[in-house]
């Protein structure tokens, strides 16, 4: 099957495909804090391939995947496989890219000096979907930026034809809103979608986030659908039990971090029963349980073997009954807000 191309949200004409290919696992092996599990630009080359011909365009990727090495395969991969105006990439800004004291956050000098550094190592006149990695004042060790300052400088790449629209990425939703209306305000350009945790045992986007994007018509495209593997049975009943490269290396020890629920896993040991019911691996349920949700857009997938790839583009036609999802969802038990502790 191929995926359908969608509308990003309803503030905006851009169109993406009904998944985003994340990228965080293509780069330089042993580079940066996912080097453990980093695919090769050989690696990389037949997933690409494979996702074009099934109906996937659009890309995320971030300056601080690899400190910069994953912009460079992801920019070579695209000029070489696709004309430019054939896919959409999204990439993100915030995250220190040094020691240096303006190499990180969302300073006006960092944000215009962050951008040229991206297109230089993507290889591109141009960014499609600039997505801040985390509010102003939410990126660890960087000074708490005053908003306006931040959103006038995104406004001017916008303007100066560097980026064509803006996303967010993980914050509080009144932090969202306040950006968003500042920007109105002002006349500056706004963000047209919201990158935020959620997935089957982090559902606490559901209080005020996920609503304030369906309201205000801004896409939700969560990453992290499968819980770092947790949802796709790469655990099998705990930390101890991983079963993937990337699951037994030092990424254990960030999913751990972010997945702390007494819940979590009797959750996903009911996303296999499910899965078993309908004939489907537990990754396919816990993706299509995402995608029946009419807020949700273009969740960020990550795929290291082109089989995961046919799965999880197998999974946007499947539908879940009401009361499977019912099943699914009923074990969830509140977990702390981890933006509230600066994790997330």
């Amino acid at each position: 099957m191929k995926l359908k191309a969608i509308q990003l949200g309803k503030n905006s004409g851009l169109r993406v495909s009904e998944l985003c290919l994340g990228t965080m696992n293509f780069g330089e092996p042993g580079r940066g804090h996912q080097g453990d599990w980093t695919l090769d630009i050989d690696a990389a080359r037949p997933i690409f391939q494979a996702a074009i011909e099934r109906g996937l365009f659009y890309f995320d990727c971030a300056d601080t995947y690899g400190v910069g090495a994953y912009e460079r395969v992801v920019g070579k991969l695209l000029r070489e496989l696709l004309q430019r105006d054939e896919y959409v990439l999204a990439t993100k800004i915030a995250m220190p890219m040094g020691r240096g004291a303006n190499q990180g956050g969302l300073s006006r000098k960092h944000i215009m000096e962050g951008v040229d550094a991206s297109l230089e190592r993507l290889g591109l006149d141009y960014i499609d979907h600039l997505v801040i990695h985390r509010h102003p004042h939410g990126v660890p060790g960087q000074a708490s930026v005053p908003i306006e300052e931040t959103l006038e400088a995104l406004h001017d790449v916008v303007k100066a034809g560097k980026v064509l629209y803006l996303g967010g990425s993980s914050m509080f939703a009144w932090q969202f809103a306040e950006l968003q209306m500042t920007a109105e305000m002002h006349g500056w350009t706004k963000f047209i979608s919201m990158q935020n945790h959620y997935n089957l045992i982090y559902r606490e986007e559901e209080r005020e986030m996920n609503p304030y994007c369906a309201k205000t018509g801004v896409a939700l495209t969560p990453w992290s659908p499968l819980a770092r593997g947790i949802l796709a049975g790469s655990y099998r009943g705990g930390f101890d039990a991983g079963s993937t490269d990337r699951s037994k290396g030092g990424d254990r020890v960030r999913t751990e971090s972010l997945y702390k629920g007494e819940m979590d896993f009797q959750i996903a040991d009911r996303v296999v029963e499910v899965a078993e019911k309908y004939g489907k691996a537990p990754a396919q349920i816990s993706l299509a349980w995402m995608l029946n949700k009419p807020e949700i857009y273009s969740p960020v997938v990550g795929v290291s073997r082109v089989e995961q790839l046919d799965q999880l583009v197998a999974a946007a036609e499947i539908e879940i009954a009401a009361d499977d999802v019912v099943y699914l969802e009923e074990l969830y038990k509140p977990v702390q807000n981890l933006l509230s502790i600066g994790t997330s």
